[in-house]
């Protein structure tokens, strides 16, 4: 008998090191939409997240084009602000369910003693054990100051990304709605810009 094949899910990773642009605001500029805007080096609209207000819970992250790439969604009642990334796009009303059942990852504060603390752990397929998480952030996320690192053996963390406040010129910097993200090579790009979303929910001002 033929085993079913598995689907590979397609990653947007570059060989070099990239710089991201990402401004607070929805692409779509309505006034009292809480959104992301993610630009490339050349200033070309790469990621998008289009909320209409704070108080929706359920976040939709695209690309450019509108295309949904990541459903992220709160657990409910959960102590640690856990939320909860799949693929596609969630059911809405009687269309067709697009996105996946099992998450692609689950991203928490590491304790209820860090409600204050800028710091969050993730375990990718959702799998929250007592191991060490796949990534983490740390640093401070609400003054964009902070990495994210990814878990190696022998508990060996690697730096694949880092968030800093963004400058105008040498002298001026810029307002904490819009922060510069360096992405390392062969790191994906739009799971990066999923744990940020995320961040921006878990570290509430």
């Amino acid at each position: 008998m033929m085993r079913k094949a598995t689907k590979i899910r397609k990653t947007m990773t570059t060989k070099t090191m990239t710089r991201w642009t990402v401004w607070k605001r929805s692409s779509m500029g309505f006034v009292g939409m809480d959104g992301f805007s993610i630009y490339d080096a050349e200033g070309r609209l790469a990621f998008r997240v289009d909320n209409y207000s704070r108080s929706q819970k359920s976040l939709l992250l695209m690309d450019a084009k509108g295309k949904p790439l990541l459903s992220l969604k709160p657990k409910m009642l959960s102590i640690y602000d856990q939320w909860d990334a799949y693929e596609g796009e969630e059911e809405v009303g009687r269309h067709a369910k697009t996105r996946s059942n099992k998450p692609l990852f689950s991203m928490r504060r590491p304790s209820i003693l860090h409600s204050r603390v800028d710091m969050a752990e993730i375990f990718m397929n959702g799998l929250i054990t007592d191991e060490e998480p796949s990534f983490c952030v740390e640093g401070s996320f609400s003054s964009r100051s902070c990495q994210i690192f990814r878990q190696r053996r022998g508990n060996y963390k690697e730096a694949v990304a880092q968030i800093s406040r963004k400058k105008a010129n040498s002298l001026v910097e810029l307002g904490d709605d819009v922060f510069s993200l360096i992405i390392k090579p062969e790191v994906d790009c739009e799971l990066i810009m999923a744990f940020v979303v995320v961040m921006d929910r878990i570290c509430r001002k």
